[in-house]
Formats: C-alpha cells, sequence, structure tokens
C-alpha cells in the first residue's frame, strides 16, 4: 500500500504546474491544495494505477482510501474516490461506512456528487432494501452532503428511480434556504425528466419547490 500511494505522489508532484494550482484552488474557494494537474492530465497519470490486474487486493481499500483522503492536495481524493470505483463490482454491504466517510471529510460538491452517484448509488443498486433506513439517517444528520447524496444517488437509475423515496426526501428537505440541496433537488428532477417528464412535471406543479429547484426541474421540459 504504501509502495502504490508513494509512487502516485511522485507522478503528481513531478506534473505539478503551480500556476494551475492557484486557479483551481480559487475556484474551490481556497478550501483545498492543488498540484495544479488539469483533470485529462491527471486522468492520463494515474491510469497506469487503476489497471485491473495491478489493483490493491480490496481488503486495502478502506486504508488507502482514507491515506489519500488526508492528504492536502485534491488531486489524491479525485484519484481516491475514482479508484474505489473500480471495486464497485465487488460491493459489500459494510462498504457504505467508507462512502459516508468520504462524504463527510473533505466535504465539496466535487467529490460529493461522483461518491453519490457513482458509489452509493451503485451500492443502493446491490442493496436496496437499505435505501430507506440510510436516507432516513441522512436526512436526520443535518449534514447537508449527506443530505445531498440522499437525492442524488439515484440520479442515473432512469426507469429504476424510485420515486416514493424520492419524493419523500425532497419533502423532508423543502423549505431548506441551502444551495447545494436545493440545486441537488432541481438537478435529480431534471434527469428523471429525461424518462418521466410527464411525473416532473406533475411533481413540480404540486409542490411548493424554491424557485431554484423548480427552474432546474423544467429546464428540459420547458
Amino acid at each position: 500500500m504504501t509502495s502504490f500511494i508513494e509512487t502516485l505522489e511522485t507522478e503528481f508532484n513531478k506534473n505539478a504546474n503551480p500556476e494551475i494550482a492557484l486557479q483551481q484552488e480559487a475556484y474551490l474557494r481556497n478550501q483545498f491544495k492543488c498540484y495544479g494537474i488539469k483533470t485529462n492530465d491527471r486522468r492520463s497519470i494515474q491510469k497506469p494505477f487503476l489497471v485491473s490486474q495491478f489493483l490493491p487486493p480490496k481488503t486495502e481499500l478502506e486504508s488507502i482510501i482514507k491515506t489519500l483522503w488526508k492528504k492536502p492536495q485534491r488531486e489524491f481524493q479525485y484519484f481516491a474516490q475514482e479508484l474505489s470505483f473500480k471495486y464497485v463490482k465487488k460491493i459489500e454491504q459494510n462498504d457504505i461506512a467508507l462512502f459516508e466517510y468520504m462524504v463527510i471529510n473533505k466535504s465539496w460538491w466535487d467529490t460529493v456528487d461522483f461518491i453519490a452517484n457513482k458509489l452509493m448509488g451503485a451500492y443502493f443498486k446491490a442493496f436496496p432494501k437499505l435505501q430507506k433506513a440510510y436516507v432516513d439517517k441522512w436526512l436526520k444528520s443535518k449534514n447537508i452532503w449527506l443530505q445531498r447524496a440522499a437525492i442524488l444517488f439515484q440520479l442515473k437509475y432512469k426507469e429504476a428511480i424510485n420515486t416514493e423515496l424520492l419524493t419523500y426526501t425532497i419533502n423532508k428537505l423543502l423549505g431548506s434556504k441551502e444551495f447545494f440541496i436545493n440545486k441537488a433537488i432541481g438537478w435529480i428532477l431534471r434527469e428523471y425528466s429525461r424518462t418521466n417528464p410527464k411525473w416532473v412535471l406533475d411533481f413540480v406543479e404540486n409542490t411548493a419547490l424554491n424557485n431554484l429547484s423548480k427552474k432546474e426541474a423544467l429546464r428540459l421540459i420547458k
């Protein structure tokens, strides 16, 4: 595990660009340090680390992810979540604890949205009976990023979306003043409108949505 992370760090250091780093840090509201590696370049650098036959055993995944998550540069968190995605076909019931850790630590939309959509989305397809329990837990947490995840994990479910659960989740969050909550509500409704525009239109007409949520929800329908 140590050599895996150290080799990755060496590659990131070699490709650092301080000028771009300042721009990236400003974009992230100076909450995180960056190497200044653009997304396509980072993915090229990390590609050898994600080759299936060379991946670390899944038993080491939690330790690797948490080590990467504690590093200051944002590129490590991006790599960590993309590394996690390589294991979704081996997803296990206790993996949700790691995904929660990733959401509530160093939280911002740039990681939370990937985790909610790609990781939690895959998890709840594998364990659908656990959806409601975790949605309730996250809604009660008062953590806006867990609440955002409760909305967005179904983002790409299309016909498989649980509209009863989505309705329940949104109704619990009505009246929120949080931009990232209201934006997420609009986003998932807009995405679902690609599959079932009538359902979305009816929902919007019968729900006291925030103006931002409503605008986003109807963007494709109008």
